[in-house]
C-alpha cells in the first residue's frame, strides 16, 4: 500500500504494528523513530526494521504513512516538531486513546499539507514495551477512526483499508463521540480496577494469597503503566466524569437494595450485568 511507513514509538503497539505490516507486505520499507539507542539497536536487529532514527524529522521525511505510537501527552508536540519534515500528501495517524483535542490540534498543524486521521485500535495489554510486541496483537480487535469534516473521503478509505489489512474491525465516528464512548468502555473500567486494587492494598496483606481467578480477572488492567493512564484519564476528564456519575448511580442501586434486603432488585441488577457480559463473550 505504501513505499515507506514510519512508526514513531516502537513499544507494544508500535512494534506489533511494524511486525504485522511486514507480515502483510504493506510497505517496501519500514522505518522506526525512537529516542533510546538501545531501542533502535533492538529494532535494527529485527527483520521488520529497515532503518531507525533518533531524530523524528529524519524518520518521517520520506514516508507515505506515519504512525505516531507515543503516549497521548506527547502526540501534539511531536506532530508540531515533525510537521515541516513530512512530505506533502502523506498520511499521519496515531494510536492514542483520546481524540478530540488531538484531532483539533492536528488539523491546525497540518495546514492541508498532509492528512491526519485519528485512530484508536482497541488492542493492547497490561504489559508494555517492545519485548511484549507480537504480530497478532490487533487480530479481530476493533479500531476506531475519527475523521473530521475536513477529512478527504479517499484518505479515510486508504486508512480504513490499512487497518483492515492489519486485521482489525474498523468503526468510524467523530472525535467527540469517540471520547465519550471510550470513557465508558475503556477508561472507566481501568479507573474502577485501579480503585478496587488500591482499596484492597490497604487491607490485610495476606488476602492476596487467598484470591482466586475472579479477582485477578477483575483487576488485571490495574497493572497498566500509571504514568500512561494518568495522562489518559486527565485528557478525557469531562467524558470520564460523566461515565463515572452513571456508574455511581448503578452502585447506589445495589447499595440501596442491599440495605433494604430487596432480593428482587439485587437479582434484576445481577441479571442485567450478566446479560451484558454474555453479549460481550458472544461478540
Amino acid at each position: 500500500m505504501f513505499e515507506q511507513i514510519t512508526i514513531i514509538g516502537p513499544g507494544l503497539l508500535g512494534a506489533s504494528l511494524a511486525m504485522k505490516s511486514q507480515e502483510a507486505a504493506l510497505s517496501q520499507r519500514l522505518v522506526i523513530g525512537a529516542r533510546r539507542a538501545q531501542t533502535r539497536d533492538t529494532c535494527m536487529a529485527q527483520s521488520w526494521c529497515d532503518a531507525a532514527f533518533c531524530e523524528p524529522e529524519a524518520a518521517v521525511s520520506e514516508s507515505d504513512l506515519i504512525v505516531i505510537c507515543t503516549p497521548i501527552g506527547s502526540i501534539v508536540p511531536l506532530l508540531k516538531q515533525i510537521a515541516p519534515a513530512i512530505k506533502p500528501g502523506a498520511f499521519v495517524i496515531d494510536v492514542g486513546s483520546t481524540k478530540r483535542a488531538i484531532c483539533e490540534a492536528a488539523e491546525q498543524i497540518s495546514k492541508q499539507r498532509f492528512t491526519f486521521i485519528g485512530a484508536h485500535p482497541m488492542a493492547g495489554s497490561e504489559k508494555s514495551g517492545l519485548a511484549y510486541a507480537r504480530p497478532d496483537l490487533y487480530e479481530a480487535a476493533a479500531c476506531i477512526l475519527t475523521p473530521t469534516e475536513q477529512t478527504p473521503e479517499h484518505a479515510l478509505e486508504t486508512i480504513k483499508s490499512f487497518w483492515e489489512t492489519i486485521g482489525t474491525h474498523v468503526h468510524v465516528m467523530d472525535p467527540e463521540s469517540h471520547d465519550q464512548t471510550v470513557a465508558a468502555i475503556s477508561h472507566l473500567p481501568h479507573l474502577l480496577a485501579s480503585a478496587l486494587s488500591a482499596n484492597l492494598g490497604q487491607q490485610d496483606s495476606t488476602w492476596n494469597q487467598l484470591s482466586g481467578p475472579g479477582l485477578r480477572d477483575t483487576t488485571r488492567i490495574a497493572a497498566g503503566d500509571p504514568t500512561l493512564w494518568q495522562q489518559i484519564l486527565l485528557e478525557n476528564k469531562g467524558p470520564l466524569l460523566k461515565a463515572l456519575a452513571g456508574f455511581e448511580n448503578s452502585l447506589a442501586e445495589f447499595k440501596a437494595a442491599l440495605q433494604s434486603t430487596d432480593a428482587k432488585v439485587i437479582q434484576d441488577l445481577l441479571k442485567k450485568g450478566k446479560a451484558f457480559r454474555d453479549l460481550l463473550n458472544h461478540d
